[in-house]
Order: C-alpha cells, then sequence, then structure tokens
C-alpha cells in the first residue's frame, strides 16, 4: 500500500507540471443494451479516490513518453492513451501538444478503475495547463469523447451519475468524502470477456436517462447502490470465480457497509464508516494475501 498521489501543482524544474490522475470506481453499473454501433448504454454512480497514477509534463521538441512505477511493465506495447491525448489535443484544439510527459504508474491495468482513461485525462489537463487556461475544461469534452467512454468522467474527475456510453455526465456536488478500500486478485479479467458473457439485449431506441440521485454521505450511498447493482459483477464472476471469495472477504469485515466489484472488475471494494475501519481491513487483508493490491482510500 501506498500514499495518495500529489494534486495538481507546479515544480521548481523548469516547466515541469504535474496531475493526478486518480481512480474511477463505479458504486453502481447498470448496462441498458447494446446499440447497433457496438456500444453499451449504460447508467452509473461513479465516484474516484485519493490515490491513483501521476502524470508530469515539461515543455520539449517532441511528443515522448516516458513510465516508472509498480505497473509500468504491465501496460500495453504500442501508443499509450497518454500520447494519443496529445493527438486529439492538437487535433480538436489545433495547439502545440510537444512535451515530455511521464507517467508514475501505480494502479493496476485492466483493472476496472479507469488507469488508462485517467491518464488520458491528466495528460489532456495539462496540455491546457501549459497553453494557459486550466479551467477551461469543456473544451477538452471532444477530445476526451475520442479517447474513450470513460475519459470525459476522469477529465472532471467528479463524483457523477454517468449515462448514454459514458459521456453524459450529472453532477452531484454534495456528495462528501467515504472511506473504502480497493481490493485487486492480480489475476486478469478481459472486459471484452465480460461484456460478451453478458448478452446484453440489442437496443431498437436510446432510453431515457434518470435524474441525478440527491446524495450527500455515506447513507445515502449504501441505500441509493442496494437498490441497484453493477450488472457485470454475477458475469464477472463466472469468468473468474476468485471474485468471489474476494467480496466475501470485504463483505465479512469488521464496519463494511457494502462491497461490490467495479466496473467489470477484477478490482473490489467496500465502503467503510470511518478511515480506521477501512485501513484496518486493508492491513489485514494485505497482511493474509500478499499478492493482492490492497489500497485504503477516500471516494469523492
Amino acid at each position: 500500500m501506498t500514499g495518495a498521489p500529489a494534486g495538481p501543482r507546479s515544480s521548481p524544474q523548469q516547466g515541469l507540471l504535474i496531475e493526478p490522475a486518480a481512480a474511477k470506481v463505479n458504486l453502481t453499473l447498470d448496462i441498458k443494451g447494446k446499440r447497433a454501433d457496438g456500444y453499451h448504454e449504460l447508467e452509473s454512480l461513479v465516484v474516484f479516490a485519493d490515490f491513483g497514477d501521476r502524470v508530469e509534463f515539461r515543455p520539449s521538441a517532441n511528443v515522448s513518453l516516458t513510465v516508472e512505477g509498480p505497473f509500468a511493465a504491465k501496460l500495453d506495447a504500442g501508443r499509450n492513451l497518454v500520447e494519443r491525448a496529445a493527438m486529439a489535443f492538437a487535433q480538436h484544439l489545433g495547439q502545440d501538444p510537444r512535451g515530455a510527459f511521464h507517467l508514475i504508474k501505480q494502479l493496476p491495468v485492466a483493472a476496472g478503475l479507469g488507469g488508462g482513461s485517467a491518464d488520458a485525462a491528466a495528460a489532456l489537463r495539462l496540455l491546457r495547463r501549459a497553453h494557459g487556461a486550466p479551467e477551461d475544461l469543456a473544451s477538452l469534452v471532444p477530445a476526451a469523447r475520442d479517447l474513450g467512454a470513460d475519459v470525459p468522467s476522469c477529465l472532471y474527475a467528479r463524483a457523477a451519475l454517468m449515462t448514454g456510453i459514458g459521456e453524459k455526465l450529472q453532477p452531484l456536488s454534495s456528495l462528501r468524502p467515504m472511506p473504502a478500500v480497493l481490493v485487486n486478485p492480480m489475476v486478469p479479467l478481459a472486459t471484452r470477456d465480460v461484456f460478451h458473457a453478458l448478452a446484453a439485449p440489442s437496443l431498437s431506441e436510446t432510453p431515457p436517462a434518470s435524474p441525478a440521485p440527491q446524495l450527500t454521505g455515506l447513507e445515502d450511498v449504501v441505500a441509493y447502490a442496494r437498490a441497484r447493482r453493477n450488472a457485470l459483477e454475477e458475469p464477472a464472476k463466472k469468468l473468474l470465480p476468485l471474485i468471489g471469495d474476494v467480496l466475501s472477504i470485504l463483505e465479512d469485515a469488521p464496519g463494511s457497509c457494502l462491497a461490490r466489484l467495479s466496473g467489470s472488475g477484477p478490482t473490489c471494494f467496500a465502503l467503510f464508516p470511518d478511515m480506521a475501519a477501512a485501513e484496518a481491513t486493508a492491513d489485514r487483508i494485505a497482511g493474509r494475501h500478499p499478492d493482492w493490491w490492497v489500497q485504503p482510500v477516500q471516494l469523492s
């Protein structure tokens, strides 16, 4: 377990800018069906952790990317989403994307935590800051949409009800931070396999979006989530039964209020009433399962 990433900041080093790439957690995830273009319509309550990757940027003659961190070696070969974000920035905003990016990869890869999307979103925010308009996130939304369904939500990194294919966001501005534990058993599980196992029905028309719920704290969130589900949890458990074991451990932890799979997994989470209970659970699980990735966090 490691500490939380630094927030957006500048460095005394010449021109260095830093952005966090926070882990995204799906507290609920309903799959409405499959569209004709192959995308799935969804409805998801998403929150963001005070832990994730970190992306750094400094001016340079060319676009380049270096990577370090405990999960750097797990990234697929080929153009990373950070580099693709630089190209999308140039295409949509007509501004120079050149610079040296450095990614510190602290989140497991393909974990159901939106790590790659968060990295891309952080790269877009860095380029916006480098061009002198750090608050102008709205101009980045078209580029974010081109990069992936999760990138718009990661661009703002705020609690929201996410609909459409992930690009429509209704912010939840009054939600207070919630202690939680994230657990990944470190066994691969491909998102495409989970969606294939779900076999969502085809849609003939776009379903209407639900209004954003009025949630302020843990009790509200738990009640809301218990009335809903993560539609990918059951197919994911069938493909990787170990997920069921992780969820049982989290459900039985002292103080656990809600245990569920995040996204397509295999990362699971549990919510707790206070940080002491979350940290005690994280320490206990990490001690018994040293090969698992375990991280206590605040979700908001």
